[in-house]
């Protein structure tokens, strides 16, 4: 069975970005969405489980929401307000149900990039 892993990484200090609120939903057809799991990365920008996996780990739309902004400001990093990145969301496909689908993202407190890992 396929599972869902993410992975973060501060690109302004060049390290992993520990302690990043995480949530996940799911979309349903008509736009809206339900929370499925919540969390934070530990020490190597990682969850400490899959964000999703076994019976849940079904095909569809999901969103990721990453509390850059907070993690940003609890590093010391001065930012204005409003932030330029605050929450960034990831809305992507589960298609493959037997795959490992990973999420990562590179975050600076003003550009963000993120890819299909393995």
């Amino acid at each position: 069975m396929g599972y869902l892993t993410s992975h973060i990484l501060d690109t302004t200090r060049g390290v992993a970005a520990s302690g990043v609120a995480i949530e996940l939903y799911q979309l349903a057809e008509d736009g809206t969405r339900s929370l499925v799991h919540k969390t934070f990365s530990n020490h190597d920008g990682r969850c400490d489980a899959p964000l999703l996996e076994g019976a849940e780990f079904k095909a569809g739309r999901y969103e990721l929401e990453f509390a850059i902004g907070d993690y940003f400001a609890g590093q010391g990093i001065e930012m204005p307000e409003p932030r330029f990145l605050n929450v960034v969301v990831l809305r992507f496909g589960i298609a493959d149900e037997d795959s490992h689908y990973h999420v990562p993202l590179l975050v600076t407190p003003y550009s963000y990039s993120t890819y299909r890992g393995s």
